[in-house]
């Protein structure tokens, strides 16, 4: 088996460090390295060196007959996107609830008349396991053709234990089977079943007393998540299921402010979370209770496109100096897609976000919404070789000009060529 791969003539090697970072704060997220005319030697998966291709030329890095050669020339190579919020282990689609939305009915009506999440629930109830994942890793197998190398995918559309558990299994199972980095959340706090409906305290303990306990024994879950907004769960129910996560060692994620100012930015920030997500409703005092925290601002274009809301103030955001995630949102009923490059596009069209502010979006920023940017999200010596290679491009700026195009050539994911055609 090849253990060693060598790619020389790159045009471009995008996201350099010689001293990685954890994260791009402010004015940095403007700062994108690049190298012109560089190599990149991988090793047993991971990134054993880089540099131009004139200084290649002297070093005696190769000392092993286990070596497969690409040629990059006229191609540009990026970290593979690492893609921070998802829900795409979900059964069937929902396609009626979009042309609905194409009516002129809001989010919220559809969610009232038993669409939305509550709609997806019954779907997934009545799939089995298998065909679950069947479904969910043809996403998987899409998403990494697109250029993602590492994906967080939630629980949710079970609102019990046995199909959060079953969502749970799928998303270990892809763990096991793919080669692409997963992440796990549990977010039983999705939205209220219908047998628990105007009782959605009782539902609250089911969560803490009946779910968190069995899925943190079984080691289902890396996080969890509340959906802290208007018409979902409060500033009290998001404490109380946090806490007990904690209590379990799960630590907090939170959907938040995506409807109205629902004080979950605030509560995020107040229990350490990895990230807090959506933020359409984000004014001057979210910012400040962002500011100087661990917490990740991870903002979502593709459901704000999709839904037709209001984009996030992601300007003021990074004038007040804080760090910004992109993701992806992808799910059936709000953000139908995982394509990362057109998340990139939606962030310099709708947020005005530079071609290099978008890329440290997708790349290093999201890796740490995720927990792995110590390992992932840049090109950086001893960070696992999740890469891709473009088709040949004139700029690294085409690629959010271009949001019509799939421009990935060559997936490598832990160092192994994974090139599978879109689903």
């Amino acid at each position: 088996m090849l253990t060693s791969l060598l790619l020389k003539n790159i045009k471009c090697l995008v996201q350099t460090e010689g001293v990685p970072k954890i994260k791009k704060c402010g004015s940095e997220m403007a700062e994108l390295t690049v190298i012109s005319d560089a190599y990149l030697f991988i090793k047993d998966g991971m990134i054993a060196d880089f540099g131009r291709m004139k200084d290649f030329q002297s070093r005696n890095l190769i000392q092993t007959h286990e070596l497969e050669t690409i040629d990059a020339s006229g191609r540009f190579v990026f970290p593979s996107y690492c893609d921070s919020h998802t829900h795409l282990v979900y059964a069937g689609s929902r396609e009626i609830e979009y042309t609905d939305k194409i009516r002129g009915l809001s989010y919220s009506e559809i969610a009232i008349h038993g669409g939305g999440i509550l709609n997806s629930a019954k779907k997934l109830h009545e799939t089995s396991e298998e065909d679950l994942y069947s479904q969910s890793i043809r996403r998987i197998e899409e998403i990494i053709s697109y250029g993602t190398g590492a994906v967080e995918i939630k629980s949710g559309y079970g609102l019990n234990l046995a199909d959060e558990l079953k969502m749970l299994r799928v998303i270990r199972r892809i763990k096991e089977t793919s080669l692409i980095e997963v992440k796990s959340t549990f977010l039983g706090a999705h939205a209220i079943p219908e047998e628990y409906k105007n009782r959605r305290a009782e539902y609250v303990d089911t969560i803490i007393y009946e779910m968190i306990p069995v899925i943190a024994a079984e080691e289902l879950a890396d996080y969890i998540d509340v959906f802290c907004d208007k018409g979902f769960f409060d500033v009290e129910d998001t404490e109380r299921i946090l806490m007990a996560g904690l209590k379990h060692g799960l630590i907090a994620k939170l959907h938040a402010n995506e409807l109205a100012y629902s004080g979950g930015i605030q509560t995020g920030v107040k229990y350490n979370a990895r990230s807090v997500d959506h933020l359409e409703f984000t004014g001057n005092a979210e910012i400040d209770a962002l500011s100087g925290s661990e917490t990740m601002p991870t903002l979502l274009p593709g459901s704000s496109f999709f839904l037709g809301m209001p984009d996030p103030p992601v300007r003021n955001m990074i004038n007040a100096g804080l760090p910004v995630a992109l993701a992806s949102d992808y799910n059936p009923g709000s953000s139908p897609s995982g394509n990362m490059n057109f998340i990139m596009s939606l962030g310099c069209i709708r947020l005005r976000m530079l071609p290099e502010e978008v890329i440290n979006a997708v790349t290093i920023n999201s890796a740490y919404a995720m927990g792995i940017s110590e390992t992932h999200g840049s090109i950086a010596k001893g960070k696992v070789a999740n890469i891709f290679i473009t088709k040949e491009i004139p700029s690294y700026e085409f690629m959010p000009y271009s949001f019509g195009s799939n421009l990935i050539e060559t997936v490598i994911l832990k160092g192994k060529i994974s090139s599978p055609h879109p689903a």
